[in-house]
């Protein structure tokens, strides 16, 4: 298997744990205190950092077993990166010291705010390049739209909201709408670096190939 599909193939492993793990945890945790395990279930859907990681872990899986379709794509490589990096940062820079699990709950949160992250980043850099256009860009905010619609009517459905920012019961609509311009305008920020980035690899992989394409046909 090549080294890319390789890594493809642990970020999925190590995704999916990472989901399993958490949904079991969270099972059992909540029906320790009366809920149902449909209750259960409907929570752990309900959080943004397991839609990431679902996403990262579909893709990641499509890239092994059908890495030319259209999930393993480069406009699906780039919006699921974008997701999943935003975890991370975001993670990393506002929740990690004001959240300390411990136990089997603190492995799930690394893995799913540290682990697949970084395999999910890696895979992408380790995949093909220069399929990308900066309009693309575009595509990386359907994440975060969509989850705000989506938690929105969640929320008015059972009266419970996931994040703070997104509570419509404890912000008012200037408050809300400046958390969803500012949740869209960073997943575009983090999109359009990507895309940077991928401009750079896709140019120096044809640097790499044009020197020894040209020695080539110069001694045939």
């Amino acid at each position: 298997m090549p080294f890319r599909r390789s890594l493809a193939f642990i970020t999925a492993i190590a995704a999916w744990a990472a989901l399993g793990l958490q949904l079991g945890l969270l099972i059992d945790q909540m029906t320790s205190a009366g809920a149902s395990v449909v209750e259960a279930v409907w929570r752990f859907f309900g959080y943004f950092t397991i839609i990431m990681n679902l996403m990262a872990a579909v893709v990641a899986s499509a890239l092994v077993l059908n890495p030319t379709g259209r999930l393993a794509g480069p406009r699906s490589r780039l919006v699921t990166a974008a997701a999943i990096v935003f975890g991370g940062l975001v993670y990393s820079v506002a929740l990690r010291a004001i959240w300390q699990p411990t136990g089997w709950q603190a492995v799930a949160d690394h893995a799913l705010h540290d682990a697949t992250p970084v395999l999910f980043f890696l895979t992408w850099l380790a995949w093909d390049h220069g399929g990308l256009r900066w309009r693309d860009a575009l595509w990386a905010v359907v994440p975060p739209l969509g989850y705000c619609a989506y938690a929105f009517a969640r929320g008015a459905a059972d009266g419970w909201y996931a994040y703070w920012f997104l509570n419509p019961e404890a912000l008012n609509l200037k408050q809300l709408s400046a958390s969803i311009v500012l949740l869209t305008a960073a997943f575009l920020i983090i999109a359009v670096t990507l895309i940077a980035i991928d401009r750079v690899l896709a140019r120096g992989r044809r640097d790499v190939i044009r020197p020894e394409s040209q020695s080539g046909s110069r001694s045939l």
